[in-house]
Order: C-alpha cells, then sequence, then structure tokens
C-alpha cells in the first residue's frame, strides 16, 4: 500500500519531511473539509451554511459519499445536531487487491452541533438530499417570529388636546 509521503531513493528522507511540513503548514483546500476530529474516531467539524428568514432556519450541509438514509438529524430546543458516517472507499468490495496510490477521500463518523439564537418547530422540520448536501428547513417557533406592535394612543393628556382642538373649531 503506497504511503501519502514516500521515500525515493532520488529525494530521500529529507524531500519527504519538506513535502510533510509544506502541506502542514499550506494546507490545501480540502484538507479543511474534514479536519480531524476529537481522537474518537468522529469529525466534530462539517462543513454548513446557516441562515434565516423570517418565518424559518436553513441549514445546508456538504456531505457527499453517504446515502441519505445515513444521516441522522435530531433537533432539541433549538440545537440541532448532523451525524453519520462516510463509508471508507478503501473498504469497499471493488477495491479488495488494489495498489493504492492516493487515498485522501474523506471517511469516518462525523457530528455537527449548531446552537439557533431562536426557538424553532422541530415537529415542521424537513429535510433534503441532493447531490450530496442536505438541506435541512426548521420553522421558527411562533415565539421567535418577528411581530410589528402597533402603538394605541391612550392619557388623559391627549384627550384633553382632542378636546381643546374640538372645542377651538366650534368656536369659529
Amino acid at each position: 500500500m503506497a504511503t501519502r509521503y514516500p521515500v525515493s531513493p532520488v529525494f530521500g528522507m529529507r524531500d519527504a519531511v519538506d513535502r510533510l511540513l509544506s502541506e502542514a503548514f499550506s494546507p490545501g483546500v480540502f484538507n479543511t473539509l474534514w479536519p480531524t476530529g476529537n481522537g474518537d474516531g468522529t469529525r466534530s467539524l462539517l462543513p454548513i451554511d446557516a441562515f434565516a428568514t423570517e418565518n424559518e432556519v436553513v441549514i445546508l450541509a456538504a456531505i457527499p459519499g453517504i446515502r441519505p438514509d445515513d444521516i441522522e438529524i435530531t433537533i432539541e430546543k433549538n440545537t440541532v445536531t448532523l451525524s453519520g458516517q462516510v463509508p471508507n472507499v478503501a473498504e469497499s468490495e471493488e477495491t479488495k487487491g488494489a495498489n493504492w496510490y492516493v487515498h485522501e477521500l474523506a471517511h469516518g463518523t462525523f457530528r455537527r452541533s449548531l446552537t439557533l439564537p431562536m426557538e424553532v418547530n422541530a415537529n415542521e422540520a424537513s429535510a433534503t438530499f441532493d447531490h450530496g448536501m442536505l438541506r435541512l428547513t426548521v420553522p421558527k417557533a411562533e415565539a421567535a417570529k418577528p411581530r410589528q406592535i402597533r402603538v394605541q394612543v391612550t392619557g388623559s393628556r391627549n384627550e384633553a388636546i382632542t378636546e381643546e382642538a374640538t372645542a377651538g373649531e366650534s368656536k369659529s
């Protein structure tokens, strides 16, 4: 099986260490998609986008290489948790006995929690999965939706002003 930093007789160990340090201090774009996790085999970070409209919260998550049935979504109070497992292609039937040259596709267990700044209605939530993108839509709870409050005029000062204006109109 090939390693990520092979030592060639031409360049030797120094070249392998140089490449290792180079990647460690200037990682490529794809190295940040699935950073290493908590030491227990789970990946703590899953790339997501989250935004709120007037009536709902939408969470988008990039989860390539997984089936929709393998994604677990839980909502407790205003915390949304996405979890699941991306299979390791190296353990598939297709790759048995293969000689690997590069093996960088993300695999393993992932878990991502997001605490929202408002209450949501978990019973009305819906999720779709298309081309490796999960779209979770959760309506805001009625108490969390913005309300417009109409100001009403009350009090003796306003009644006095109204009476003076009415009296002034009747004298003319």
